[in-house]
């Protein structure tokens, strides 16, 4: 047999007037709005704004029956030589990484240098910011943000047999970067 238990007191609300609690409300569906356009005029502004350069990738897993049609991407730059860390400590994992990104012949940029702080550039280099995800004796790997790309379901199948890819990024003069095309004719 149970015993019940008393009741628990809970202090009353503060007892706003009705128009002001109503300009509260109104404040905050227009702050959770105005959060939503900062957020969709970044990513436009990042496409519009951003040095556009060209990264070479391998598509991994494309099929999630959870979230649908995407490509994991595994990028050159996410593992690179330790020897291209120019940090005074050594590198430790979640840590930031500016990599400093050159053109090759072929268009595609290829890491020459990876630091703890922004790097400045020169002619045509660019800098993409990531993240330490793993050192090891010999080489770092590292993280994007851009390593998933949504598709539509019939590209995702064709993408997936292809053994190399090419992805046109855009990075913002602020660090953000983005996926602005993928080349599905690269070799």
């Amino acid at each position: 047999m149970s015993v019940p238990l008393p009741p628990v007191p809970t202090a009353p609300l503060p007892d706003l007037p009705e128009p002001r609690r109503r300009r509260w409300l109104q404040w905050l569906v227009l702050a959770q709005v105005l959060f939503v356009l900062g957020v969709a005029a970044a990513g436009y502004a990042t496409e519009a704004l951003g040095q556009r350069i060209w990264l070479r990738t391998q598509p991994v897993d494309p099929r999630d029956l959870l979230y649908g049609d995407y490509l994991n991407l595994r990028y050159q730059i996410g593992e690179v030589p330790g020897s291209l860390w120019r940090g005074p400590r050594p590198p430790r994992r979640k840590q930031a990484a500016y990599v400093l990104l050159s053109p090759h012949p072929d268009s595609t940029y290829e890491a020459v240098g990876v630091y703890p702080e922004r790097p400045a550039t020169t002619g045509r280099q660019a800098v993409l910011r990531g993240s330490v995800q793993d050192v090891w004796r010999r080489g770092l790997r590292l993280r994007y943000g851009l390593e998933r790309y949504y598709v539509p379901e019939t590209m995702s199948r064709s993408l997936h047999q292809r053994r190399s890819l090419r992805v046109q990024v855009s990075l913002a003069p602020w660090g953000q970067a983005r996926i602005t095309r993928v080349d599905t004719t690269a070799r």
